[in-house]
């Protein structure tokens, strides 16, 4: 049977990564690469302009990290399958993004093999864990208890990445469409639950958590 075609858009910040990931998957017929992001910001904008079937993203993405990207797209392009490609294999950060939407996550140690298999399985809207995301961590998934770092909203993660990466108030109020004033609102809010008191101890609660790099 013919595989279907799929539009794919990919994500990542480092563009050596981006060209082999295209490479690989355009050697597939029924594979196509319709755009590619640097960031998470311009991958969302991509998104909705081309309607890819499947988005291979990583987790640490300047600006919108890969789980509050996940969270936009299947608000956004609820059809969308969306596939985790990242060095990081922490329990937290897939579950966390399991939550969110992902049925897909591979590491960037698996062999090829596992990337085009996630791809493949996606294309048909079946999920795929590559390696050590086993079935245990699926059972997990299901009746695990949140996260502190779920704690926070949408809003308020993606205001505290902006604020680790240096932006100002002003900025961030651009940057998201909100005024100054509803950007401190977020980060009183999210530093109070958080129980920090600094800016230096949100940036290491940022890198810690791998919202950005360090």
């Amino acid at each position: 049977m013919t595989a279907p075609s799929r539009r794919v858009i990919l994500a990542d910040d480092h563009n050596v990564v981006r060209r082999g990931v295209r490479t690989l998957l355009e050697a597939r017929p029924n594979l196509y690469v319709v755009a590619e992001a640097s960031n998470g910001r311009e991958a969302l904008e991509l998104a909705r302009i081309n309607k890819p079937d499947i988005a291979v993203i990583d987790y640490s993405l300047p600006e919108l990290n890969g789980l509050d990207l996940t969270i936009a797209l299947k608000r956004e392009l609820p059809r969308i399958e969306v596939l985790i490609y990242t060095m990081y294999d922490r329990e937290d950060l897939v579950l966390n993004v399991l939550r969110a939407g992902a049925r897909g996550y591979v590491l960037k140690s698996d062999p090829e093999a596992d990337l085009l298999g996630a791809v493949d399985a996606l294309s048909v809207h079946r999920p795929y864990f590559s390696g050590a995301i086993s079935e245990t961590l699926l059972e997990r998934f299901l009746d695990a208890s949140p996260n502190p770092s779920t704690t926070l909203t949408h809003r308020e993660r993606e205001v505290v990445q902006l604020i680790a990466e240096g932006k100002i108030n002003k900025e961030i109020s651009r940057v998201l469409n909100i005024s100054v004033k509803t950007v401190e609102t977020h980060r009183a809010s999210a530093m109070h639950k958080l129980k920090l008191r600094t800016t230096a101890e949100l940036v290491r609660y940022a890198v810690r958590n791998n919202i950005i790099e360090a």
